[in-house]
């Protein structure tokens, strides 16, 4: 049975900072701004909320041209042009051509559900602003059908962004705010053994202390981020290398450092 309160699942280990800010966020029915670096989880964090409360996932993935109409409706006007032409019935119903966005849906739906806004940076600067009278007061206003939508059940809105642009004051006033930062050795350890409990510790030991010390190189250009040391633990396990290896030969060193000069740097260094 799942309980009104977030904490960490099978799949997804949380720190107690960001547990208790999704359920601050959740009690005060604000949404939840998070950012990080890449890897950290912060998209994966709203599977492990609608998995942790037991309720549906809606997620509204955010791209350079999305703007914020495309979350609330869309009036399919070809679609009706087309039936009209071929004769089909019902073209005077304005209502069948409304297509729900991705916020309409969390809206209408009938149970509360989790609302996913992925990369709200990815979008122009107006993009967040063209969202606060939806947000604040879970409503929008379908013009060509007199129809307003108001949310049933308050959905749990979490929004990421990779700090690619600054987003407005406005906005983040109406928003609950989480940093997640890069684990620590503990928590990794906790982390990649949810995807490999029977790691062979000296591995696994071995491979974080090289993982970290590559991700602490200055001239590194793209830190390796959570998932590419769960898929370093498994070529490394798969590849049948001993613990010894690990650290001065580096194997299979391309599933942790994506750039030319990152291994080159990488390389220099171990030398």
């Amino acid at each position: 049975m799942a309980g009104n309160n977030f904490t960490s699942t099978k799949e997804y280990v949380a720190s107690q900072e960001l547990m208790a800010s999704v359920n601050v966020a959740i009690a005060l029915q604000k949404p939840l701004l998070i950012k990080g670096e890449p890897g950290t989880g912060k998209t994966m964090l709203a599977e492990a909320v609608a998995k942790s409360l037991g309720k549906r996932l809606i997620v509204w993935n955010i791209k350079s041209t999305t703007k914020a109409q495309d979350g609330l409706y869309v009036y399919d006007t070809i679609q009706r042009l087309y039936d009209g032409q071929f004769g089909e019935e019902g073209v005077d119903d304005i209502s069948r051509y409304i297509k729900l966005g991705k916020l309409g849906e969390a809206f209408d739906s009938e149970e509360q559900v989790v609302l996913l806004i992925d990369e709200i940076d990815k979008a122009d600067l107006e993009f967040p602003n063209d969202l606060l009278w939806e947000l604040d007061q879970m409503e929008f206003y379908i013009h060509e059908t007199k129809r307003t939508v108001k949310a049933k059940q308050r959905p749990i809105v979490i929004i990421t962004s990779n700090a690619e642009k600054e987003l407005p004051d406005a906005f983040l006033r109406r928003c609950i705010f989480h940093y997640i930062a890069f684990p620590d050795a503990a928590l990794m350890e906790e982390i990649v053994k949810v995807h490999y409990p029977d790691i062979e510790e000296n591995i696994l030991k071995n491979a974080m202390t090289a993982f970290y010390d590559i991700r602490s190189i200055r001239d590194i250009r793209k830190k390796p981020s959570t998932s590419e040391l769960i898929d370093w633990v498994n070529a490394l396990q798969i590849g049948g290398i001993s613990a010894d290896r690990i650290r001065a030969e580096l194997p299979f060193i391309g599933v942790v450092v994506k750039k030319d000069e990152d291994l080159q740097t990488v390389l220099h260094h171990a030398d």
